[in-house]
This record gives C-alpha cells, structure tokens and sequence, in this order.
C-alpha cells in the first residue's frame, strides 16, 4: 500500500497520471454544466423578489465555495512539502493558487455589485466580499512571494509558511456571514436539518458545484504537468516522454 501512494510522490507518474485523467475530467465537466443549463432552461421563473438577478447564484455561490476549498488544498499541500519534504506537493501547491485567486476574483467580482445594489437577501452580500477580497489578497501574496525568490527550495518553502499561516482565515471567511450581520442570507444548503433552499434551485445550484470543482481538477491536472515539466526539465524521463 505505502508503496501504492509513493508513488504519487513521482514526476514522471504524476506526468502521466494526470494526462491520462485529464481528458475523462473534462468530459465529465462538460456533462455536469450542460445538465444544469438544461434544467435552468427548463425553469424560467424568476425570483418574486429579486427577477432574473437571482441567477448570479449559480456562479456566485460555486466560486465562492471553490475558493476555499482550492485555498485548502494549496495549504495540505504545502503542509505536505513542508514537512515530508516531496517535491511534488510544492509543485501542487504552486499550481492552485493562480486557480483559487481566479475563484476568488470571480466570487468577489459578482458579489459586490450585486450587495451594492440590495437585489435582496439571496445574492445581496454586504460587508461578506470584504472576507472574500482578502483570501483574493492572500492568493495574490503567495504568487507574489514565490515570483519574488530565485532559489525554487527557498520559494517552496516561503510561499508554504505563507499558506500555512493564511488557512486560519478559511473558517473566518466562511463563518462571517453568521458571526456578522450583513445583507448575506445564512446557510440555506449545509444545513443541519433540510435546506431551505427550492429544489427548483437547490439542484441545478449543485450540479454547478460539481461543474467548478471538475473544472478545478482539470484546470490543477494541466498546471501541475506544466509545473513538473519546469521542475524537471533536466531530467532523462522527460526527453523520454516528449519523444
């Protein structure tokens, strides 16, 4: 078994893993946004209280909770490298923070014009996109702080201290909208009892999650070929797999 998870440790598996996969993970993507169009299409009837504006949920709510999850991702990963030393988690690490920061700048970009305008308590978000706007900042900090260093062993290890230290925000940003008082409604879908969300949106608003997060690992298989390639760019494997 230990041997069985080494080696995804490897470059050169890693290489081929995640090309073999990628195309399979797009597919399935494609299938999970063309299900959730069909049924949107299917229900036109807009919102009582806000019109069509309500459909900003469905790429508003799946960014949002996209960026934290990848900002997760990025620390365990970094956590990974820091402390078992794979060169491999660094590169995983480095890979999902240009994808989390796009998350995180299209969660904040819906949400603020759309608090600003009060269109109601569904979409509206108030004071929420501040919280969102810094994990956008901390992304940003770790791509800076790994741009900033020469040495690669040096930036692995800064940029994941980096990480490290802003997943303590995670829960912040994602419990704000309860522990302060804004124009964001409260949990309608990760409720202890049912949710109080519509069906009618409940369902296309999840397969729009499964949309983003297929797309996450598609968009992550093709920066961490990219990011191995750089890595080892010296390495004999590598001429093997270009020939």
């Amino acid at each position: 078994m230990w041997v069985w998870l080494h080696k995804f440790a490897s470059p050169p598996h890693c290489y081929r893993l995640a090309r073999t996969t990628r195309a399979v993970v797009r597919l399935e993507r494609i299938r999970a946004d063309r299900g959730c169009t069909l049924w949107r299409a299917g229900a036109r009837t807009p919102d009582y209280q806000q019109g069509d504006a309500f459909r900003i949920i469905y790429v508003h709510a799946p960014s949002a909770w996209m960026s934290l999850c990848v900002y997760v991702v990025m620390a365990l990963a970094s956590a990974i490298g820091l402390i078992w030393r794979i060169k491999l988690a660094h590169a995983v690490a480095a890979s999902c923070a240009p994808i989390g920061a796009s998350f995180a700048f299209c969660s904040a970009g819906h949400g603020c014009p759309v608090g600003s305008a009060d269109v109601g308590h569904l979409v509206g978000v108030g004071r929420t996109p501040d919280f969102g706007l810094i994990l956008l900042f901390l992304y940003l900090g770790y791509i800076a702080l790994r741009a900033s260093i020469d040495d690669l062993q040096r930036a692995d290890r800064a940029s994941a201290v980096l990480a490290l230290v802003g997943v303590v925000n995670v829960p912040i940003i994602h419990y704000s909208v309860v522990w302060w008082n804004t124009l964001h409604q409260p949990a309608t879908v990760t409720k202890m009892a049912a949710p109080s969300i519509s069906t009618s949106m409940l369902i296309p608003l999840l397969m729009m999650i499964v949309g983003f997060t297929l797309c996450f690992v598609a968009l992550l298989l093709v920066r961490v070929r990219g990011e191995v390639l750089r890595r080892e760019r010296s390495a004999g494997w590598i001429r093997e797999a270009m020939a």
